[in-house]
């Protein structure tokens, strides 16, 4: 049996980061939008008798999301031996959420499996244990997140939003940039009103050419660019997909860096995981 599942990426069209805590981590008020830029994940029994996880990224760490996911799901469930292939489509250090989406998309997959076993409430156990925002890649779709991203309040799906993504060479390093956000002042925001409003508070201390690119995106018609999470990568909201493809030329033009044309993800579609003998 082979279980397929998509583990789409996502931005954050809204992100205020407190100050770290008494346990040294940062509450957060963010709401999560699920993207059709995707990584793919297959899993089965492993051949082999061991783990193997095949991927066509070369740099995946031996220690990764997926190793992780394994490893915490061991300590209560006696899971066979599985054969992972990942492909990789999500850019690293972008602030897009990849390695937390194959986590989730693993622990969903598993979930498809053997539903007796990896209850949907060990997957979220699982998913805090793994990493902040895999919580959200288990609801999907829209929400807003609280705490350290565990809190999660699922939104009716929205409207549609056509994007263009612009991830430029430099990558951002998420705990270096929570360091360099916590050497600024900022000021304490909720929850906007209108959930349509972008708002990042990593935007004070991200490299320039992101500002750049949120200037360029908007010259070439958004209606509005924001950083995704901590970064690098740049999102420009367009009215059409037509005119995010139009965008898309300029920005190759001026070379920017890597682009990606996307869309916003209803919950059912951000979820998709199918069974195949």
């Amino acid at each position: 049996m082979i279980c397929r599942t998509i583990c789409p990426a996502k931005i954050n069209s809204f992100l205020a980061v407190d100050p770290p805590d008494h346990s040294g981590y940062h509450p957060i008020r963010s709401i999560f939008r699920a993207i059709s830029l995707a990584d793919e994940l297959s899993i089965q029994d492993s051949p082999s008798g061991k783990d193997e996880i095949i991927c066509n990224w070369g740099d995946l760490p031996a220690n990764n999301t997926l190793t992780k996911t394994l490893r915490f799901l061991r300590e209560l469930l006696p899971i066979a031996p599985l054969r992972i292939e990942l492909t990789k489509n999500i850019p690293n250090e972008a602030g897009l959420g990849g390695g937390s989406s194959d986590a989730a998309g693993l622990l969903r997959a598993l979930g498809t499996v053997a539903p007796h076993f990896v209850t949907e409430q060990y997957q979220r156990e699982v998913a805090f244990a793994v990493g902040a925002d895999v919580t959200f890649f288990l609801t999907g779709g829209a929400a807003k997140a609280e705490g350290y991203g565990q809190f999660i309040e699922p939104l009716p799906d929205p409207e549609i939003w056509h994007l263009l993504l612009v991830k430029p060479e430099a990558g951002i390093s998420t705990p270096q940039a929570y360091k360099k956000l916590d050497s600024t002042e900022r000021p304490h925001r909720e929850f906007p009103t209108d959930l349509k409003e972008l708002y990042n508070d990593f935007e004070r201390v991200a490299p320039c050419i992101c500002g750049e690119i949120a200037e360029r995106l908007q010259v070439h018609g958004a209606k509005g660019a924001l950083l995704s999470g901590s970064g690098s990568a740049v999102f420009g909201v367009f009215e059409t997909e037509a005119l995010a493809q139009q965008a898309e030329k300029h920005i190759k033009s001026e070379e920017l860096g890597e682009t990606y044309l996307a869309r916003t993800l209803t919950r059912e579609e951000s979820l998709a995981t199918t069974l195949s003998s």
